[in-house]
């Protein structure tokens, strides 16, 4: 069986992931199996998710996914190139998956490889570290140095989110030495983060300002109808949306209450940065707030929000560093259950499917798995309806499966 692996977070399923999977079924086959990787409670861009994992993972089931496991936080919360590199080795761990697949902007895996391999290249890691040197952005750094090096059309690929993230799965599947086929499907519709509220396709971030605001039928527009009835529901559950405004005050008592030894530890922490954070948190009366003090032109405020992120979770720069230590199932359909049958025989990490089978693990994936535990406690404490919410979830909960 082909089995393609895709990176996802879902933050919701709309339209434009249906037409990413239906396009990936329709180039494999009816018979292909679609895994992927999804990050859990907390997304990249250094926030909660707008809805909880499980629900986000049904709705992708729903709508052509077959298996879904977990990234793990830490990962979910690294840069673009540890998010890829922990999502990556997942795929190649669990040992049967035959094709890499992501969306971009532009639609050609062979330019974006030419712009991964001149990353790797030792010319342009030089012209990286004289850019840096100048104070200017570590994204304006990279893409100066391929400039540099490959001219500016290749250059202003890097000017896509998407491009820019399957450079890091074209680079870390090279650095794995995982060789599997690589796809990619041309983005449709608005571009990543626009904030048009018209047409099919929107972007995510359209689509969670319109179920932020209640108009759900604007967002019935831009989501699979499969999909309405788990967001109402999360909704009606007190279980979404969860937001960074829902978490405010508890962010902001984490980082009022470290002192600058705290912050040094904390992962992508670098180049005496903890201080800025550290005087921003003494002075900052809201987290909206603390990001303007702290960001500069060399620090963009997604990787603040990804810091600030990891201090509240607990997560220091060893867990960051640290690759998966097991496969966490998050849900499947019946042939999502024939892929994880293959996987049994041939994963190179343990597969967990209950949570009561952590007992069984290495010391490393307990801790992992602990540290999971208690992001999700947090996320509960950010739903609109925390109060409702009983403590333990993470142990409770096992995955979705949808039968035929």
């Amino acid at each position: 069986m082909k089995i393609v692996g895709i990176l996802t977070e879902f933050n919701p399923f709309h339209n434009g992931h249906a037409y990413f999977l239906s396009e990936l079924r329709r180039q494999l086959g009816e018979n292909a199996g679609i895994l992927c990787v999804m990050s859990g409670n907390f997304v990249q861009r250094g926030e909660p998710a707008m809805f909880p994992k499980h629900v986000r993972a049904e709705a992708a089931l729903l709508c052509g996914a077959d298996l879904v496991v977990e990234l793990p936080v830490a990962r979910s919360l690294a840069s673009a190139e540890g998010f890829a590199r922990g999502a990556v080795y997942l795929m190649q761990c669990l040992g049967c998956v035959t094709h890499l697949a992501f969306g971009s902007e532009c639609g050609d895996v062979a330019a974006l490889q030419r712009v991964a391999d001149c990353l790797d290249s030792e010319r342009c890691c030089v012209g990286l570290r004289r850019f840096l040197d100048e104070g200017m952005s570590f994204a304006a750094c990279r893409q100066a140095a391929v400039r540099e090096v490959l001219g500016e059309r290749a250059a202003a690929l890097l000017d896509g989110a998407n491009n820019n993230l399957g450079v890091e799965y074209l680079r870390a599947a090279r650095h794995l030495k995982w060789d599997c086929t690589v796809l990619t499907v041309a983005r449709r519709g608005a571009g990543h983060d626009s904030g048009a509220v018209k047409g099919e396709y929107l972007s995510a971030s359209a689509v969670r300002k319109l179920l932020e605001q209640g108009d759900w039928t604007a967002a019935a527009a831009a989501v699979p109808p499969e999909t309405m009835d788990l967001y109402r529901g999360a909704f009606a559950a007190g279980r979404a949306p969860v937001t960074l405004q829902e978490a405010e005050r508890l962010l902001l008592e984490q980082l009022r209450t470290m002192d600058r030894e705290a912050f040094a530890a904390l992962p992508d922490c670098t180049e005496g940065l903890h201080h800025r954070l550290y005087r921003a948190a003494q002075a900052a009366v809201s987290f909206e707030e603390w990001l303007e003090r702290a960001k500069t032109k060399r620090y963009a405020r997604s990787r603040l929000r990804r810091i600030a992120m990891c201090a509240w979770l607990g997560v220091s720069r060893t867990a960051a560093q640290a690759m998966p230590a097991y496969l966490r199932l998050i849900g499947c359909n019946e042939r999502g259950r024939a892929i994880l049958a293959q996987a049994r025989t041939a994963a190179r990490l343990p597969i967990l499917v209950k949570p009561a089978d952590v007992k069984k693990l290495s010391d490393s994936a307990r801790i992992q798995f602990g540290l999971e535990a208690r992001a999700t406690e947090r996320y509960l404490l950010a739903c609109p309806g925390w109060k409702t919410m009983r403590p333990g979830e993470e142990w409770r909960t096992g995955p979705v499966v949808l039968k035929k």
